[in-house]
């Protein structure tokens, strides 16, 4: 019944608020996020956890204030998520000012093929719809089939409308189907700043032991794709902003395993550096440091990894995609497998 009702819900939403007049949207938006902060359910209080270490200097009032604003980003991206179908492409085109944008086409126009890496920031459907329309570039990314399924088929038919390929996380499989269109010279997209497997990629973030997805890296490692980390924050609408990093340097020395950690470390680093600027849009309402994992239950429902607190929606997390494979033996090197890790859900 709960399944039902939660995409009952959103379904409701995503008919009624896209034919809202935008103020009226952007203005109900407020009010729910502004109703879910003072609330303080787990979502809220693990923002603020998770705000804390990113700005440890912020006393608690600050922190309070800061997590008020991040739910206000949150609910800014669910409006938009619910109005996006709709847009046109000129609206696509101007809604979103990203940085570096020849280090996306650098890599395609070479033949090279590109993994392009988000945190969980503003508005990636965004970005990824502007990739598409300005760019003219379709590209795949990775879904892993969570629970309502109507709700995840409708996230699927969501992002497929929008230009992206949805393929579904079966491990080698989907790893396998990635490679291929890299090695075509094609875009792969993955959000990839948490994986809570014990498997996961340990990486120093803001100071302290996180785990990231291994997927990534070996894709880029497998194929000879760059990988390019992206950061998005918003700026007032309707405009969103971003930058499309340089790729990252792949190590001239070390196992394939040593290379993709080394190559995390460095997505990382700048995920901190674009999080540390704009915190209020990083929407990483669940536990990500490895010194908050197993201190209790992840929320769950309509307030956990499948429901309206994770910006990816059902679609969630998809950089782990190569880690199973690699776990498998799928990327060996030298006929052993790299063990860097997979998504545990």
């Amino acid at each position: 019944m709960r399944d039902r009702a939660t995409s009952a819900l959103y379904g409701a939403a995503w008919t009624t608020i896209k034919r809202l007049p935008e103020p009226a949207a952007r203005a109900l938006g407020r009010r729910v996020a502004d109703t879910a902060w003072r609330r303080r359910g787990p979502g809220v209080r693990r923002l603020e956890s998770n705000l804390a270490r990113v700005v440890p200097t912020a006393s608690p009032a600050e922190l309070r204030d800061l997590s008020r604003a991040g739910m206000r980003s949150y609910l800014r991206y669910w409006m938009e998520a619910f109005r996006l179908s709709v847009w046109s492409a000129d609206r696509i085109r101007e809604s979103f000012a990203p940085e570096g944008a020849e280090h996306l086409t650098e890599a395609l126009d070479s033949g090279r093929g590109a993994v392009v890496v988000l945190p969980h920031m503003a508005n990636w459907d965004l970005a990824g719809a502007w990739v598409v329309t300005e760019i003219g570039v379709p590209f795949a990314t990775v879904a892993e089939r969570l629970k309502p399924e109507t709700l995840f088929d409708r996230f699927v038919a969501y992002r497929e409308q929008l230009g992206m390929e949805v393929l579904a996380h079966t491990g080698g499989t989907s790893f396998g189907r990635l490679a291929q269109r890299l090695r075509k010279g094609g875009l792969v997209c993955l959000v990839a700043d948490r994986d809570l497997s014990a498997a996961g990629i340990e990486v120093d973030f803001f100071g302290q032991g996180a785990r990231m997805p291994a997927g990534p890296a070996i894709l880029a490692l497998q194929t000879g794709a760059a990988l390019l980390p992206v950061t998005l924050w918003y700026d007032e609408p309707p405009v969103m902003n971003g930058r499309i990093h340089a790729p990252v340097p792949v190590p001239e020395t070390g196992t394939r395993a040593e290379k993709a950690r080394v190559m995390t470390q460095a997505v990382a680093d700048h995920f901190a550096a674009g999080i540390a600027a704009h915190p209020h849009d990083w929407h990483m309402l669940q536990r990500l440091w490895t010194a908050d994992v197993g201190r209790s239950a992840e929320p769950t429902g309509p307030t956990g990894p499948a429901g309206p607190e994770d910006p990816a929606g059902p679609v969630e997390d998809a950089g782990a995609a190569g880690s199973t494979a690699a776990r498998r033996g799928d990327v060996a090197e030298g006929g052993g497998a790299d063990r860097t890790g997979r998504r545990s859900g």
